[in-house]
């Protein structure tokens, strides 16, 4: 429990800081102990992300980072959409749902080590609507939150990236909880771990964010958070097929 409490506890901090939720590196992670992926790890993680980034979009709009308005519109079609993925994911094969999530890690590590260059005042905010409804049904199939593939996407349609990650911070917090209703029926989960691992998670998104707002500009962090995930992802891949 300890060690699986400060890995968390690490993972909060570094997701908080880029306004991500912490279920796509989570996924990887609690699977190294969890052998059951739809039942076990995704409904965890998809409460995870949602506390996390609830906290760490109290984090941003602190410092002023959420533009509520936009934020909010995202969050209404991220909502609408990630219950779609997570009721088809269970009907689907664990290798299959391993194989698509592997995919959206490489693009996400590919985004995050590409630089992007920002349009401060141009934001094509309509594109990013419409792009947000396919990130959110395959957020819902992969048991994430969509903030691993909407943040880049709102860099590149022009926000500024502390503006980008504040709304995303907000965009992801409903769409976790909806999509974790499909999977009420059949999780599986061990009540004393998920309280511990809901606290430290806030703890340590709420701490993040707040360090990204305040301190950190850093580019490195995001390139560091990529190689993280992709690691551990690789690692989960490969002990599925030594099985």
């Amino acid at each position: 429990m300890t060690w699986i409490a400060s890995g968390l506890f690490v993972l909060a901090v570094l997701s908080g800081m880029l306004g991500l939720g912490v279920a796509f590196a989570a996924v990887p992670f609690l699977s190294l102990s969890l052998p059951d992926l739809i039942h076990q790890v995704q409904p965890l993680a998809l409460l995870l992300n949602g506390l996390t980034a609830l906290f760490a979009t109290v984090g941003f709009a602190r410092s002023g980072y959420v533009s509520w308005k936009r934020a909010l519109i995202l969050a209404v079609i991220t909502t609408i959409f990630a219950p779609v993925g997570a009721y088809l994911v269970q009907f689907t094969e664990q290798t299959y749902v391993w194989s698509a999530y592997l995919i959206s890690v490489i693009y996400l590590a590919y985004r995050l080590f590409r630089p992007v260059q920002e349009r401060p005042g141009k934001e094509n905010f309509a594109l990013a609507l419409v792009l947000a409804v396919p990130i959110s049904v395959l957020s819902g199939f992969l048991g994430v939150g969509p903030g691993f593939l909407l943040l880049p996407t709102l860099i590149i349609v022009g926000f500024e990236v502390k503006q980008a990650v504040g709304m995303n911070a907000f965009a992801v917090t409903p769409p976790s909880f909806s999509a974790l209703i499909p999977h009420l029926s059949t999780a599986n989960l061990d009540v004393n771990m998920t309280i511990w691992l809901v606290l430290v998670g806030a703890v340590g998104s709420f701490l993040g964010a707040r360090l990204t707002s305040l301190y950190v500009p850093s580019v490195r962090l995001k390139q560091l958070f990529g190689v993280l995930i992709v690691v551990m992802t690789i690692y989960k891949i490969y002990t599925l097929l030594g099985r």
